[in-house]
């Protein structure tokens, strides 16, 4: 499944999370880095207004359908993909650096949610190892003089998994940054991942998730944040719909 913005297109490279994590395993063990993004509908809300997203997403290695509306537009392509919610790589990814020995750093949220997240991890791997904790201060930017030095930080590590819980665009950015001044750091855009791991934000029940309502169930938590975004979100819905059908007329790629 593909989406164009400003000339860019943008590729989901894996179809499933068993085909991500066999690449982002490999990487690991190799001591290379990668960046992982997790396409959802909002991001393509960004993505068309926003060129520096654009090609910070570019330069992402892996690509990933978080979110049903990019599962159902991949099948309306007949170009189909399963869903893998960022949340959901949380464990596995940090299972695969730990397995690989490499260390794992938590960045991003804030200092409480990642002293949990950090908690679980090491209830829930033994023998994973934290290597860093790291809140940026509110008002990060992740092209600016903090973001240099915390990626130079990262660097000094050397070959080890980075999960990043900014949002977007602030965690893909940042990622593509890294792949520049830290790449043997594997790079994994997780959104809200540590808050649910720690406890400090809620996730949609399994029954909301199972019915492709957890937008639904999100919504009705934070209605004014959330509804003025899912509102730009359906907006887009026609015309991706419409790009979808123009993919399903090319055919499969070759």
């Amino acid at each position: 499944m593909e989406f164009t913005f400003h000339d860019t297109t943008l590729t989901v490279t894996h179809p499933d999370a068993g085909a991500l994590l066999r690449a982002a395993g490999a990487r690991l063990t190799a001591g290379q880095g990668f960046a992982l993004a997790t396409i959802n509908l909002d991001h393509l809300v960004k993505l068309r207004r926003d060129a520096a997203f654009c090609r910070a997403y570019a330069a992402q290695d892996f690509v990933v359908a978080d979110g049903n509306p990019v599962v159902w537009l991949s099948r309306l392509a007949r170009r189909p993909v399963g869903l893998v919610p960022g949340s959901d790589l949380v464990i596995p990814l940090a299972r695969l650096a730990r397995d690989a020995g490499r260390p794992v750093v938590l960045l991003g949220s804030s200092d409480a949610a990642l002293a949990g997240a950090a908690d679980h991890l090491r209830a829930v791997l033994p023998g994973v190892t934290i290597a860093a904790s790291i809140a940026p201060p509110y008002g990060f930017d992740p092209a600016g003089d903090d973001a240099r030095a915390i990626l130079s930080r990262l660097a000094e590590i050397g070959p080890g998994l980075c999960l990043i819980a900014l949002g977007a665009p602030k965690q893909e950015r940042l990622a593509a940054l890294g792949r520049v001044l830290a790449p043997q750091m594997g790079f994994a855009s997780i959104g809200a991942g540590l808050d649910f791991l720690s406890g400090h934000q809620m996730r949609a029940p399994h029954w909301a998730r199972a019915m492709a309502m957890e937008w639904l169930w999100r919504a009705l938590q934070s209605p004014r944040r959330l509804l003025p975004r899912y509102a730009a979100c359906a907006a887009i819905l026609p015309g991706q719909a419409m790009a979808a059908l123009r993919l399903r007329r090319q055919g499969p790629r070759s």
